[in-house]
């Protein structure tokens, strides 16, 4: 009887002890689903939400690593969505600790005090856009070469990448290379090349000298692109955009080539050039890419944000002194985009998929439209001296094209990554 009840003790003490490892292995569930982990596996920080422009942070808990997250459902739209802010986790990196940051684009180095355009995040309709993850990127571009060919604004997205994979790479494993129109990231440790190759209309042009070109008078030969395709051709990920330097009226299509003595010229409507100039290097695309191999991506267009009275301001006032997103679901401005050339941009792509090509469109056009705030306006590097008009109005000098880093490019780059690490 007595060896009965000793059972029966130690049977509830069993009983009790299975009960509180539960209860201690549901705590420990339910204190990692309240934290932030860090995306490159770092310690998570739980933070509170926006009382004023700074976070609050309190003790940092440490975390194990964590597998990068899963990609968006297929038939999520992450083009579609709205601006939340988040100063959880946003920014992913700071201005001044980029080693590799280009002086036009930082706001803040240059004299920016309010920095709430650091800290919203990209929410799309009905699910999540996966929070950028270095250490799972860098890992999927082992031994790769990822290319951005295009203009300043594919720079812009180019800089970006490079500010938030660099943290992650120790400093003897990095290091930054500029030949030309050829810029080039190495992380030795993985063996991987990130570059942009300055390319603004695609084909041949007399804009292709990054520091001596010409943006009022473009020329171009619209059925010449293999003296840039030397330079991407042989990359894993290739990431296009050309969109800027076609909004003029007409381009001038160069017949024969930019050495000859005779040249001649016909003008032609920027829109038709543009088709042209998608149509050589779909053709280009086609003939030489390597299906099983490369990634392809477009990059559709950019907003700008230089006419105030779009968002209900008052006439001739630009982007200069923002703070905010644009509220109003769907804003579309006149002036900083063109759904016809858009539209262009799309047959392309679908053709190419057609013809079995890995190509993807990045739609960040709509989610950039809302984002007033985002640009440098005044707080830039000046690369040439300023004109006395200039000095007398800010305004007449307020970038209102490109974007500050960190912020909205880098939300382009978590797009860019999801594809990538789906695929």
């Amino acid at each position: 009887m007595a060896k009965r009840s000793q059972m029966v003790r130690a049977g509830s003490r069993l009983i009790r002890w299975t009960f509180q490892s539960l209860l201690i292995v549901l705590g420990a569930v339910l204190v990692t689903l309240a934290v932030y982990h860090h995306p490159t596996g770092g310690p998570a920080t739980v933070v509170n939400h926006r009382t004023t422009n700074k976070s609050h942070h309190v003790a940092p808990v440490s975390l194990p690593a964590m597998p990068p997250p899963p990609p968006p459902s297929p038939t999520c739209d992450l083009f579609s969505g709205h601006w939340v802010f988040d100063n959880l986790s946003y920014p992913l990196y700071k201005d001044r600790e980029c080693r590799f940051m280009f002086d036009d684009l930082a706001c803040e180095k240059y004299g920016r005090k309010d920095l709430s355009y650091q800290h919203w995040r990209w929410q799309p309709h009905g699910c999540d856009l996966p929070r950028f993850n270095a250490k799972a990127l860098l890992e999927r571009l082992r031994g790769k070469r990822l290319v951005f060919v295009g203009d300043s604004i594919n720079r812009n997205q180019w800089v970006s990448m490079i500010c938030l994979l660099e943290s992650s790479i120790p400093q003897p494993f990095k290091y930054m290379k500029l030949n030309s129109s050829l810029y080039t990231f190495k992380a030795t440790e993985y063996n991987v090349s990130i570059d942009f190759y300055w390319s603004p209309l695609l084909v041949e042009s007399n804009c292709d000298d990054p520091s001596n070109h010409s943006f009022w008078d473009p020329i171009v030969r619209i059925k010449s692109i293999e003296k840039h395709a030397r330079h991407w051709g042989d990359a894993d990920i290739l990431v296009f955009n050309s969109y800027l330097w076609w909004r003029t009226p007409k381009l001038k299509l160069l017949e024969g080539s930019f050495e000859s003595p005779n040249k001649a010229y016909k003008e032609v409507k920027a829109l038709r050039c543009y088709k042209m100039a998608l149509k050589t290097l779909s053709n280009w695309l086609d003939i030489n890419v390597n299906r099983t191999k490369m990634q392809l991506f477009y990059v559709s267009m950019s907003a700008t944000h230089v006419q105030a009275e779009e968002w209900g301001m008052q006439r001739h006032q630009t982007c200069l002194n923002e703070t905010n997103p644009i509220s109003i679901q769907g804003f579309r401005g006149n002036h900083g985009s063109d759904p016809r050339m858009m539209r262009a941009v799309e047959a392309m792509v679908s053709k190419l998929q057609e013809k079995g090509l890995k190509m993807q469109m990045l739609n960040i056009t709509q989610l950039s439209e809302y984002r007033k705030d985002g640009h440098p306006s005044i707080y830039r590097k000046q690369w040439r001296p300023l004109t006395k008009k200039q000095l007398s109005d800010p305004r007449n000098y307020a970038d209102c094209t490109h974007w500050c880093l960190p912020g909205v490019p880098d939300v382009w780059n978590e797009l860019l990554q999801s594809y990538i690490l789906q695929n």
